[in-house]
């Protein structure tokens, strides 16, 4: 082979290596975006694996993140990584305009009005420790408390602990299912003479507490189908839609509870439309509930005190209960005077 023909070789070479790094940037670039925004970009939100992945955002565009300096870093010398390094960029940008905002609390100050103390926590099946709980509630005083998988047996365990602290228990549940099944709510007797209202039309019946000192207000206690098999999404996505009827409605609610969805769910972020997110309000946004046993900057934030428009959030704080494989969350809030 003759000079000029090497010449024509590598010639043709050269754009062959540049098509294939520009295809394969390309397809790496769509994977990286179907992993970190596949409901704003794909509609695959609430599709099995994606439904998993969207609840771990926070970590995966940490990661993520990192790898964008590496690339600008690499793109100073190297010109091929820069369309690489700006799609990945984008993304990043994209996906932090959406979770980082939760790490930051809201600076304006609550109104005025009437305090209301709020703590929800699973206790996994009723195995979280009782007196544990019990001392939370002596210690805080929540007006009101929301225990999911804590049917009649947890319920029987838990009120001679803090029924002599003034405290009314009631359960979705019967003896004849198991913990699981079953939200437990304690209602301070301050409150008064409040109303209890069960409904089953869910597999996992919720209650809501009205009257008495509430008023008008609503409080929820509130467990969905966990999302982890494709046969449990349409049971999901059922079980979230009933929070519209709070969030959306025309009473001032506070909803509390497991919805096995964090708000980097699309399906949460639409039914909440009219409600606030406390953690988030006050910054708290990305320490995760669940699972209890990794850091709290490596879970998921599942569960939730979800409150409408008007009530204000003092502080919220997640608290870790021996026991369960979730954490708590206690919220000072401020009802509006004429609520």
């Amino acid at each position: 082979m003759n000079a000029s023909s090497r010449t024509v070789a590598g010639g043709s070479t050269a754009p062959r290596r540049s098509r294939a790094r520009i295809v394969a940037a390309a397809g790496a670039l769509v994977v990286l975006a179907a992993v970190m925004l596949p409901d704003l970009l794909f509609g695959l939100g609430g599709v099995v694996p994606f439904v998993q992945l969207v609840a771990f955002r926070p970590q995966i565009l940490a990661v993520a993140a990192a790898l964008a300096v590496v690339l600008l870093a690499a793109a100073v010398r190297r010109r091929y990584a820069r369309p690489f390094a700006a799609g990945l960029l984008a993304i990043v940008l994209v996906a932090g305009w959406m979770v980082l905002p939760r790490a930051v609390a809201d600076p304006s100050p609550a109104a005025a009005g009437r305090p209301l103390t709020v703590l929800t926590l699973n206790t996994y099946e009723g195995d979280a420790d009782v007196a544990a709980v019990a001392a939370v509630i002596r210690s805080e005083r929540p007006d009101l408390v929301s225990l999911v998988e804590a049917g009649a047996a947890y319920h029987s365990r838990l009120a001679p602990l803090v029924e002599p602290l003034g405290y009314r228990l009631t359960s979705t549940t019967g003896p004849e299912r198991a913990d699981v099944w079953g939200i437990t709510v304690a209602v301070t007797g301050r409150l008064g003479a409040v109303g209890t209202r069960v409904d089953t039309t869910t597999p996992f019946p919720m209650i809501e507490v009205s009257g008495g000192g509430l008023g008008a207000l609503r409080f929820v206690g509130f467990h969905s189908m966990a999302p982890t098999e494709p046969h449990e999404l349409p049971e999901w996505t059922r079980d979230l839609e009933q929070v519209k009827r709070w969030c959306s409605g025309s009473t001032p609610a506070v909803v509390t509870g497991d919805f096995n969805a964090t708000l980097d769910h699309s399906l949460l972020r639409s039914v909440i439309a009219g409600c606030d997110d406390a953690t988030a309000a006050r910054g708290q946004g990305l320490v995760a509930t669940w699972p209890a046993w990794v850091p709290r900057w490596l879970g998921a934030q599942i569960d939730h005190v979800f409150v409408t428009e008007g009530i204000g959030v003092v502080s919220a704080a997640v608290r870790d209960v021996p026991g369960t494989d979730h954490r708590a969350i206690l919220t000072r809030l401020v009802l509006p005077a004429a609520g």
